[in-house]
């Protein structure tokens, strides 16, 4: 099955392409924010706002007027225009807030340029690039399948990525016929309706500490010194280091999930509200069940398996699956063990769960 894959590379720019990138990175945001700004006043005086065809017929008079954006990739230009379009069209449909104006001061920046006349390619350890040429890469993996673009980015810890989305012809997994109802938790991670457990690693409580040493010592240095900025670059890998090894530990659960079962069933969380909860917000974040919904969405979808949704609001938790009594009493998230007052069942809080997101996913 044809899918759009992304390869993620760590590059290494010499200091001239780094001058370079760094340069686009500037354009990239003043054409998206010039742009923006028109957005709003063209919706305060009209009541409408622009399309993507009438931002992209005016950058040639932009790079008139502004003549240093001839120097940079033109591609990199056009797709920054599109981008301010679907994140208006995306907010438009509900599915994301208003974009705003990119700041110069963000410790992320990246840009994104498209394949034409073999502009992108591969060649041993280093990767051609528009504008950059041939720059050196850790090239950990084949990147197969028809390249479309690829996106420079610049991390908070001062690393430099290249994104690489390729048209891959992925093939199915063999089907089988293993269902599983997945609970999602923060003492344990998952719960499966097999009995499965999959303890949550908290990978920032983990680091919570030496992470708190790091930013008192930022909040006592001078803002903008040098040790102010070894400081900041000290948080950010520290940062960098969790997202990695949270990162790393849904991927592999994801992955050992799709390979083992046909169907996948999970609860439909509203993950945005729950954070609303100040005392469990820091774990909530922690745990990134959106992220592991995501890795499972995308994959499922790869690999021909089946995922499911149990709407938010069943009572999956308070209702015995051997004989389907609701007991209301189990509404609080203290009772981890109940009995059911009419089959007298001993029922596991979250096993019992598990096994209910199974039965009621559609």
């Amino acid at each position: 099955m044809i899918q759009h894959k992304a390869y993620q590379y760590r590059i290494y720019p010499t200091l001239e392409q780094q001058q370079l990138i760094h340069q686009m990175f500037g354009c990239c945001r003043f054409v998206f924010n010039h742009f923006r700004q028109k957005w709003n006043q063209t919706f305060a005086d009209t009541g409408r706002g622009l399309s993507y065809n009438t931002c992209a017929t005016q950058l040639p008079t932009l790079k008139k007027a502004f003549t240093w954006l001839k120097e940079v990739d033109s591609i990199a230009l056009q797709s920054a225009v599109r981008h301010l379009a679907d994140s208006f069209d995306r907010f438009f449909q509900k599915k994301n807030n208003a974009p705003r104006f990119k700041s110069r001061k963000h410790p992320v920046q990246s840009y994104t340029t498209k394949f034409t006349n073999g502009n992108i390619a591969v060649d041993g350890n280093a990767v051609k690039l528009p504008k950059l040429g041939k720059v050196r890469f850790a090239n950990s993996r084949t990147c197969e399948g028809r390249i479309l673009s690829a996106t420079i980015r610049r991390n908070a810890a001062g690393k430099y990525f290249v994104s690489i989305l390729c048209e891959v012809d992925i093939p199915l997994m063999p089907p089988n016929e293993k269902s599983i109802g997945i609970d999602l938790g923060i003492k344990d991670f998952a719960i499966g309706s097999d009995g499965m457990h999959v303890a949550n690693p908290k990978w920032f409580r983990k680091y919570e500490k030496k992470l708190a040493f790091w930013q008192r010592r930022l909040s006592r240095r001078t803002k903008g010194g040098s040790n102010w900025r070894k400081a900041k670059h000290k948080i950010a890998r520290i940062h960098e280091k969790i997202a990695y090894c949270r990162k790393n530990f849904l991927h592999k659960l994801s992955t050992k999930l799709i390979r083992e079962n046909q169907t996948i069933s999970i609860e439909d969380l509203a993950v945005a509200n729950m954070l609303e909860n100040h005392k469990l917000a820091k774990s909530i974040a922690d745990a990134s069940w959106s992220e592991f919904e995501r890795q499972l969405t995308y994959k499922s979808k790869w690999y021909g398996r089946t995922l499911r949704y149990t709407d938010r609001f069943s009572p999956t938790s308070q209702t015995c699956h051997v004989c389907g009594t609701l007991h209301r009493d189990v509404k609080n998230v203290a009772v981890r063990q109940w009995e059911c007052p009419t089959c007298h069942t001993v029922h596991d809080r979250d096993e019992n769960a598990a096994i209910n997101i199974e039965r009621m996913a559609k």
